[in-house]
């Protein structure tokens, strides 16, 4: 990862650097230039494969023939950017993926937004979460469990990361930015949720009433659940505030969703152009909120919305998609 962002810096500084002492060079205007460093860095560079540095000026040397423009720059950074990209597996297409879940685990969504941007069909098992009988098989009792043509995945970070893999082969590792917001969505953003959700007796039937509707439940365990689970649940939020040192609910979830908008720099996605593994992880905890009130809270007062609306807009059509119950 550093080596080619130092590539890509080289790239752009050489370029600047050729339009600008060139006479016969269109001139590239300020406001360009960091365009097209944008357009450089806003790739999916956790992806990339080192390149030699003789690949990367020769690349610029077709670029520059005694007259640079923006255009010729730009189309030598197309030119590489398709060189420098791994091995896609664009033929890895697992003929039968299960994925076991809850409808509103955080953990289970952020599997399902990784399986959706890539466009991989899928079943969904609905778990019931008092008698567990449908994943009574796996010694693993716990959910999201990805069943990939008979191979047992477990650990939602596990799970993608190797779904991934398989996709890009070549892929080397992640970049440390990426890392770093995966990382702080299961170790921070995850746990600024229940306290939300369940912030208030209405707030945990409002939760309750979702989960019940959604997830796989007899009419008897579905009544039982939304109101014995609301009021237990309205206790315990209590309980995981003070654990996370949360004084106020609603605050500790309009700075987490005002982090991770600075965190995007005014890029349009962690990943720049395209969505990569960091904002599929937060779009992923994120969506079961979304329409409760604190997900509609969390729009309407901080900056959050055009992402969260971008990264819906992302999502493929779900026609290969069906719901079966064990």
């Amino acid at each position: 990862m550093a080596t080619t962002m130092r590539k890509l810096s080289r790239f752009a500084t050489t370029a600047r650097a050729a339009a600008s002492f060139s006479a016969s060079a269109t001139t590239v205007t300020s406001r360009r230039a960091i365009d097209f460093e944008t357009t450089l860095y806003g790739s999916r560079c956790s992806t990339y494969s080192n390149a030699r540095h003789s690949h990367c000026f020769s690349t610029l040397d077709k670029a520059v023939g005694g007259n640079i423009s923006y255009s010729s720059i730009a189309s030598a950074a197309r030119e590489l950017h398709e060189k420098d990209l791994p091995h896609s597996n664009t033929n890895y297409a697992p003929k039968d993926v299960v994925l076991y879940q809850y409808q509103a685990c955080p953990f289970c969504n952020k599997v399902k937004a990784f399986l959706e941007y890539h466009d991989i069909p899928y079943k969904i098992v609905e778990v019931n979460p008092i008698n567990k009988k449908e994943i009574k098989w796996s010694d693993y009792k716990k959910v999201p469990i990805l069943m990939v043509d008979g191979e047992q995945m477990v650990d939602s970070t596990d799970i993608i990361d190797k779904m991934f893999q398989r996709m890009h082969p070549d892929s080397v590792s992640e970049d440390e930015e990426t890392q770093k917001w995966r990382g702080w969505v299961d170790n921070h953003l995850v746990h600024v949720l229940s306290p939300n959700i369940y912030r208030s007796p209405s707030e945990a039937l409002e939760s309750f009433d979702y989960i019940t509707n959604h997830g796989n439940f007899s009419f008897t365990e579905r009544l039982v659940a939304k109101y014995a689970g609301a009021a237990a649940m309205y206790f315990v939020s209590k309980k995981l505030k003070k654990r996370h040192n949360i004084t106020d609910e609603r605050e500790a979830l309009y700075e987490a969703s005002e982090t991770w908008v600075d965190a995007l720099n005014g890029r349009q996605y962690l990943g720049g152009l395209e969505p990569n593994l960091g904002d599929l992880a937060v779009f992923g905890v994120l969506r079961p909120i979304r329409y409760l009130k604190s997900g509609k809270d969390m729009v309407e007062n901080t900056r959050i919305g055009e992402w969260f609306s971008r990264m819906e807009n992302e999502m493929k059509p779900h026609r290969d998609t069906s719901f079966q119950e064990a």
